[in-house]
């Protein structure tokens, strides 16, 4: 895995402390395998290594790793990576649940959390310094990631206010036509103050047709407190792109190479990370 001059450099913006929730407990069973989806080789490394190493990058220390399926296999992947610390979500009740599991670990944390996700391989580190920067000069407690596409069918929408501030994240479950038209969607990226965030989870209720916590209730939650979410809206899509499928995984796979070569023809000096 690699990564560019450009990203190294936009790095040092997010210079400060910084804690990570990598998520990887979910099985993945639209990839039709029985390996567990974060374990999924792409480019030949498992996928959940990308944004774990990406978070290792921005210098966050320590990395929480939510595993859950396959526990032990997921483990013995990311346990080589410094300063990762593994807590297993048992049973799985959905992604606000899974955060939970980080909590006696990051709650007295002195610096925000950002929370990744192990099927979204591709984000850069030199975009996620541009949001912890962001969220450290706006002040505010919860910061999330957006960005917009064409064909926004499978992924939460944003449901903003006319001051810009984020008052919902709607899933496409739960939408209707309205805001299905919404192109502005969820990428699944956090940034919060630990004491914040882990006060918004423990609120969340169960989603009646899922049976499940959502991690994007805390949205709705934090507006309801008078301190609403604000948002980064990242152009580059293709970076936050979501493995769910194996098509989906090729799909990656042919980004990601097209990125290295850019960088090679580039003359970029790209080491690893």
């Amino acid at each position: 895995m690699q990564g560019s001059e450009t990203d190294r450099n936009s790095v040092g913006a997010s210079a400060g402390l910084l804690a990570g929730i990598l998520l990887a407990a979910g099985k993945g069973t639209r990839m039709k395998s029985d390996r567990a989806k974060v374990l999924h080789p792409l480019d030949g490394v498992p996928m959940v290594k990308y944004p774990l190493r990406t978070l290792r990058m921005l210098g966050a220390d320590p990395v929480v790793v939510v595993v859950g399926h396959q526990a032990r296999e997921v483990q013995a992947v990311v346990e080589d990576v410094p300063g990762t610390v593994c807590v297993r979500q048992e049973p799985q009740l959905g992604t606000a649940h899974a955060v939970q599991q980080a909590a006696p670990l990051l709650r007295e944390f002195p610096g925000p959390v950002l929370i990744l996700s192990g099927d979204v391989p591709l984000v850069q580190a030199g975009d996620l310094a541009r949001v912890l920067k962001a969220h450290r000069e706006g002040g505010q407690g919860l910061t999330v990631v957006t960005t917009r596409m064409d064909d926004p069918r499978g992924y939460g929408r944003i449901v903003s206010g006319s001051d810009g501030e984020v008052r919902s994240i709607v899933e496409e479950l739960d939408a209707d036509e309205a805001t299905r038209a919404i192109q502005e969607i969820n990428a699944g990226i956090y940034v919060a103050a630990p004491d914040f965030l882990f006060s918004l989870v423990a609120h969340v209720s169960e989603n009646k047709k899922k049976k499940e916590y959502y991690l994007t209730d805390i949205v709705s939650l934090a507006a309801e407190r008078g301190t609403p979410a604000r948002s980064f809206l990242l152009e580059d899509s293709g970076s936050v792109l979501g493995i769910n499928t194996p098509e989906e995984l090729n799909e990656a796979e042919i980004m990601l190479r097209e990125r290295l070569e850019t960088e090679e023809n580039a003359g970029s000096g790209a080491v690893c990370v």
